[in-house]
C-alpha cells in the first residue's frame, strides 16, 4: 500500500504570491488531513545562483516601461488578495530584505510557532503599518504578537547554526530544480511552482490518497 504524500512547502515571507500559497494551502491540507512540511529559505539567495533575470523583468515593470503589464500585475495582485481573503499593499521598498525573518522561522518551529509567526511575518510585510522586517524593532513586534522570546529570537537569528540552517534549504531548492517561492514538491521529485499551481496539487494529492 503506498504510503502517505509527503507535501513540502518551500517559501520566503518577501513575496506575495507565496502569502497567497500559504494562506490557501493551510485549509486544504487540513482538508485533506495531511500535514504540511514547511522549509523556510531565502528567495533572494535562489534569484542570484539561477533566476537573475527576475530582478531586470522587476525593475523594468515597477519603472512603468510596460505600463500595461503593470496595471495587470496590480489587478491580478488584488484579484488574488480578495480571493485568498488577505490585505496586499505594495511596500514602498520592495523587496525588503527577508534573511533575519527566514532565520528566525527556523527558531519559531522549534517552538511549535511556525505557522503563526510566518503568518505574521507575512502580514506585518504586505499589510502591516511599518513593512521592513529587516528592522529588529519590527522584528520585536512579531515575537510579541506570536508568543516568540525576543531575547531567543534576536540570539538565533545571529547563531550560524540557524545561517547555515537557512543557506541549507535554499541551496537544496536549488538542487532540486527550483528557481522561486513557493515551490511546493510531493513526494521528494514532483515540483510545483507558485500559487497558481495549487488546484494540481490538490489534483495529484487526491490521486495519492485514492491510491493509498
Amino acid at each position: 500500500m503506498p504510503d502517505q504524500p509527503r507535501v513540502e512547502f518551500f517559501y520566503d515571507c518577501s513575496s506575495p504570491w507565496t502569502y497567497f500559497a500559504f494562506t490557501r494551502i493551510i485549509p486544504l491540507m487540513d482538508s485533506l488531513g495531511l500535514p504540511i512540511h514547511w522549509r523556510p529559505l531565502l528567495v533572494g539567495g535562489v534569484f542570484n545562483a539561477v533566476n537573475p533575470e527576475l530582478y531586470a523583468q522587476r525593475e523594468a515593470m515597477f519603472a512603468g516601461q510596460n505600463p500595461r503589464r503593470l496595471d495587470y500585475f496590480l489587478k491580478d495582485l488584488a484579484d488574488w488578495a480578495a480571493l485568498s481573503g488577505v490585505t496586499v499593499a505594495m511596500p514602498p521598498n520592495h523587496p525588503i530584505s527577508s534573511v533575519k525573518a527566514m532565520r528566525g522561522a527556523f527558531y519559531a518551529q522549534e517552538q511549535d510557532l511556525l505557522v503563526p509567526y510566518s503568518r505574521a511575518m507575512f502580514e506585518t510585510y504586505w499589510g502591516g503599518q511599518d513593512p521592513d522586517i529587516s528592522k529588529d524593532e519590527v522584528l520585536a513586534g512579531v515575537c510579541d504578537a506570536v508568543g516568540l522570546d525576543r531575547q531567543g529570537f534576536f540570539a538565533a537569528i545571529n547563531d550560524q547554526h540557524y545561517k547555515d540552517l537557512l543557506r541549507a534549504n535554499t541551496d537544496e531548492l536549488i538542487a532540486r530544480g527550483g528557481f522561486g517561492s513557493p515551490t511546493i514538491f510531493i513526494d521528494g521529485d514532483d515540483m510545483y511552482f507558485g500559487n497558481d499551481r495549487l488546484p494540481l496539487v490538490e489534483h495529484r494529492l487526491r490521486q495519492r490518497l485514492a491510491e493509498a
